[in-house]
């Protein structure tokens, strides 16, 4: 503990430096309360817990707005990390004739109050970053976030929708805006197993 305290004085200290904190002093106290609150899993985290396990994949990919969407499956796997603040997600299975396989993220940040989403897979080098909010009345979280645009080079505006429809039924609805004009790319049906 002492260890964790000396690390998060360091933390503050390092802000005050650079102003980011404001000129009046911080006890050792007050830093010590808000630290605790950042750290610590709440509601957000318990919801993602039980989401824990194996999930089956339908995906329906569009590369044209206008097109008939591409149809492929696989499998999710979450689990719960570093003391059940985060959810690892762990996906195998096909895309287009090729063989998938990605990792991701989704985390409660307590201090920003929004969930944070990273993904990754070996269809591209990059990493896209999401963040939004939980809208309880439909049961959905709002991402809106950035990832990379192959042609270009340069980050695009990207929009995740994910609803939980019941324990056991999920539903992502992913957007991008590569040109302007925002089209629906990808939906993927999730089923627990």
């Amino acid at each position: 503990m002492k260890r964790i305290t000396m690390i998060i004085v360091g933390c503050v200290f390092t802000l005050f430096l650079t102003n980011q904190l404001p000129a009046q002093s911080v006890s050792q106290d007050d830093m010590m309360k808000a630290w605790q609150a950042y750290m610590t899993p709440g509601e957000f985290h318990k919801m993602l817990a039980k989401d824990e396990g194996e999930w089956a994949a339908e995906i329906s990919s569009w590369m044209d707005p206008n097109a008939t969407p591409t149809k492929s499956t696989g499998k999710m796997v979450n689990k719960m990390i570093l003391g059940g603040r985060y959810q690892e997600q762990r996906y195998t299975g096909d895309f287009m004739g090729m063989p998938m396989e990605g990792i991701g993220t989704l985390a409660y940040d307590n201090a920003k109050k929004v969930f944070v989403s990273t993904w990754m897979d070996n269809m591209g080098t990059g990493i896209m970053t999401m963040e939004g909010k939980y809208d309880p009345a439909t049961k959905t979280i709002n991402f809106e976030g950035k990832s990379v645009d192959p042609l270009t080079g340069k980050d695009m505006k990207c929009r995740e929708v994910f609803k939980y429809v019941d324990d056991n039924n999920q539903i992502l609805e992913m957007y991008i805006n590569q040109t302007g004009k925002e089209f629906k790319t990808m939906e993927i049906k999730f089923t627990r197993k």
